[in-house]
């Protein structure tokens, strides 16, 4: 092996891997797994680990986190990160490695992140000796409903991290292109359930009873006012209500009603308000009608926020890969969530995307969550040379 680690062997790496990495995707791709469940799905990354000689720990049921140990002595610390999980949705495409799970879809591109991971975790084992520090590889389930990352930093797996990465394949950007913005990317995710508390009677004798029907009504529409009266028009925040459940007979006044919705925020100043916005003026609106409230919230995700010195890390790097005028700098913020925001809170990083839109075919065109989702595979190469060099970057190379 040469004493001096360079770009050319890098590459040279990658491309060695790319086959496999392939093979690797389209198995996932085969036998996707639901949120949680994910059982086949990490035994078969524990098994690839193994093969590398990559150490690991379970992390819950259905996440592992492996570690690789510079051979340069100590040094700092980075976590890289791939999702594993899949949709409940139908996989429509005619491909040779559709998938085998009924009701089950690879569709936002998690079998290809997982894939990528591994392939950069065989480099990164055989480029030990030219790294100091510690590289962490987080296999994490269930992003999708936002109960994946936040096992890995309650259980510990992220003290003593000095920074993360991760990145997402992309639909909407042309394959050879990368991604890299400091600042918000993501919103927040946040999924309130107010149960209304009426009290029954005839709707031939409404002033007998407490009507939780007109109350969750007036709430839904009250909530609007929120964004609208209380958040400056230069932030960015939604509330919105997309179940209203309530009554049980056309001539029964409802004793109880109950509502579900969501806030997206870009901070975490302007999620904290808006959520405490939106317990107060739901109380109040109940108590004009009589009513009462309880209120209860699932956090799903924190805004992503891009760090920025890591951004400007991942972007040059980028450039060394695909070339300068191929790396995105500015792009619109999404308000979908994604948990690798839990990663961030605890450590400075980036979330950077890659492009997997082939202009010429059509395939690759269709959005994330889509039945008929696919991607250019070449991306997976960009994905695994980007975990490489911005891991060996960061922590330092002969």
């Amino acid at each position: 092996m040469s004493s001096v680690l360079t770009e050319t062997s890098i590459r040279e790496d990658v491309q060695a891997g790319a086959d496999e990495v392939i093979a690797l995707r389209r198995y996932f791709h085969q036998y996707p797994e639901a949120s949680l469940k994910e059982y086949e799905t990490i035994r078969r990354i524990k098994e690839e680990l193994d093969k590398l000689g990559v150490p690991y720990e379970s992390v819950g049921e259905t996440g592992a986190i492996g570690t690789i140990t510079g051979q340069k002595g100590p040094g700092k610390t980075i976590l890289l990160r791939a999702d594993i999980d899949a949709l409940e949705l139908e996989d429509a495409k005619e491909k040779p490695y559709k998938s085998k799970n009924p009701g089950l879809h690879h569709a936002c591109g998690h079998d290809g992140h997982t894939a990528a991971l591994l392939g950069a975790a065989k480099i990164l084992k055989k480029q030990a000796a030219h790294f100091s520090g510690t590289v962490k590889l987080a296999f994490q389930q269930a992003e999708e409903i936002g109960a994946g990352a936040r096992q890995f930093v309650k259980g510990g797996f992220v003290e003593n991290t000095d920074q993360v990465f991760g990145l997402h394949l992309d639909s909407s950007v042309p394959v050879g292109s990368i991604v890299s913005v400091p600042g918000a990317r993501n919103a927040s995710c946040d999924i309130f359930k107010i149960n209304v508390q009426g009290k029954s009677a005839h709707v031939a004798q409404p002033d007998k009873g407490v009507d939780a029907l007109l109350a969750a009504a007036a709430i839904t529409v009250e909530l609007q006012s929120i964004v609208g009266r209380e958040i400056s028009p230069l932030d960015n925040a939604v509330v919105a209500v997309g179940v209203l459940n309530a009554g049980t007979r056309y001539n029964i006044v409802a004793n109880h009603a109950e509502l579900e919705g969501t806030v997206r925020t870009f901070s975490h100043d302007t999620r904290q308000f808006v959520l405490e916005a939106v317990e107060r003026v739901a109380k109040h609106v109940a108590e004009s009608h009589r009513a009462s409230i309880t209120f209860e919230n699932y956090d799903a995700a924190a805004p992503l926020i891009n760090a920025e010195e890591p951004a400007a890390r991942a972007a040059r790097v980028a450039a060394d890969i695909v070339g300068a005028e191929r790396v995105i700098t500015s792009q619109p913020k999404s308000l979908g969530a994604d948990d690798f925001a839990d990663f961030l809170a605890e450590a400075p990083g980036v979330y950077a995307r890659v492009g997997t839109r082939n202009l010429d075919d059509p395939d690759t065109w269709y959005g994330h969550h889509h039945e008929q989702f696919d991607i250019d595979e070449r991306g997976l190469a960009y994905a695994t040379e980007l975990h490489v060099r911005y891991a060996l970057d960061y922590l330092g190379t002969n």
